[in-house]
């Protein structure tokens, strides 16, 4: 209509000569007013839009994550089978391991403040474990317990050959693998009580490779070689730090020392870590076995009860350095049972309220990590 209305204004114009015909423009529409509103409209249409969909996804990502990670439950005493099964209270390692080892009464490490301050004092606790907040995705390691009578076993060449147990390693067709660059695959022998720890895994049956290999005897103290790698940078087993589901939640306590990572570390290890994973020699960096403590007066039981399970944890037996990764990750199962609210909770403890202690150690029946010791070799302390 304007356009016409302008086209009908020039041709009187034109035809009345001198005369002045005054057409009054029509006023411009309020535009700039309506844009916004428009704006403001259309975004919570979105947000109407996410809501009414964020079931519907949430359903599909749960059954996602049910049909890709079952968690086989279980009862006291009872080690079941299966993804992420439960161990019934079954301890990895003899009580006596160092991974078992409360540390309450532990000495604080003289290097402590130097120690958490490398590692950021602010820097929060980051559970490393559990779902997305529309349950699409899983966050952890997996890790499959199996009777070991019918698994197919394999030899498998690694990239650090020279530091890998030989095996063979029992891997089913199914085995599940970390979802990340560490690809770590653990799987437990229930009957023969044994561990087998993979880092890189790669391949399809029956051709597999991967960059290292441990083998672990659960009913020994005995560590790795020095200077050995295994499925962890540090040298240690993945699977006997990990919060486990099965613990929190079925058996309601963790009786082990827990596993974190930090962005950067030293070129060195102190016990029970057998392994360094760095060429930066500040000895202000911590170093791969480091074992922080929560510190006994941070307030817990305020924390939602499978979050205090965890912090319980931490106060009681702590958690040890192990790899190179995510400032002051702590590691945990992939495990579709964990609840946002314990992951989101544990967020709430920083580095400042950890303390580094002097590690316990070796026991006598770790005689590898003993003789060195009495040997006067590093990486021990002498309390």
């Amino acid at each position: 209509m304007t356009p016409k209305r302008r086209s009908r204004v020039i041709l009187l114009d034109h035809a009345a000569g001198p005369q002045q015909i005054h057409v009054p423009t029509p006023p411009p529409k309020p535009r700039r007013p309506i844009r916004p509103r428009l704006r403001f409209t259309r975004r919570w249409l979105i947000v109407a839009a996410l809501a009414l969909l964020a079931p519907v996804a949430g359903v599909i990502g749960w059954r996602m994550i049910t049909a890709d990670a079952r968690s086989t439950p279980g009862r006291l005493g009872q080690v079941m089978l299966g993804r992420n099964a439960s161990l019934g209270g079954a301890q990895l390692f003899p009580a006596s391991n160092v991974w078992n080892t409360p540390i309450v009464d532990r000495p604080v490490d003289p290097r402590s403040d130097a120690y958490l301050a490398a590692i950021g004092l602010t820097i929060p606790l980051h559970p490393d474990f559990g779902t997305n907040r529309l349950r699409t995705h899983l966050f952890g390691i997996p890790y499959l317990v199996i009777d070991g009578s019918d698994t197919p076993r394999y030899t498998v060449p690694f990239n650090y050959d020279d530091q890998s147990d030989p095996g063979p390693y029992p891997i089913p067709d199914d085995v599940p693998i970390e979802d990340g660059g560490d690809r770590h695959a653990l799987v437990l022998d229930r009957n023969a009580w044994r561990l087998y720890e993979i880092y890189l895994l790669a391949g399809e049956p029956p051709v597999w490779e991967a960059g290292s290999g441990a083998v672990f005897d659960l009913g020994s103290d005995a560590s790795r070689p020095r200077g050995w790698t295994s499925a962890d940078a540090g040298g240690l087993s993945v699977l006997a730090g990990l919060v486990r589901a099965d613990e929190v939640y079925d058996m309601g306590e963790i009786r082990h020392a827990l596993r974190f990572t930090a962005r950067r570390t030293q070129n060195s290890f102190i016990y029970p870590a057998r392994h360094q994973a760095s060429r930066l020699k500040h000895e202000s960096l911590p170093p791969m076995g480091l074992r922080l403590r929560l510190k006994a007066n941070v307030r817990i039981d305020d924390l939602p009860e499978g979050a205090q399970v965890i912090a319980v944890a931490l106060q009681r037996y702590g958690m040890i350095l192990a790899d190179n990764g995510g400032p002051l990750f702590l590691t945990g199962t992939a495990d579709r049972r964990w609840r946002r609210k314990d992951t989101e909770a544990l967020k709430r403890l920083r580095a400042s309220d950890f303390e580094v202690i002097v590690p316990p150690p070796p026991p006598p029946s770790d005689t590898t990590a003993w003789r060195e010791q009495q040997a006067g070799k590093s990486g021990f302390s002498e309390q």
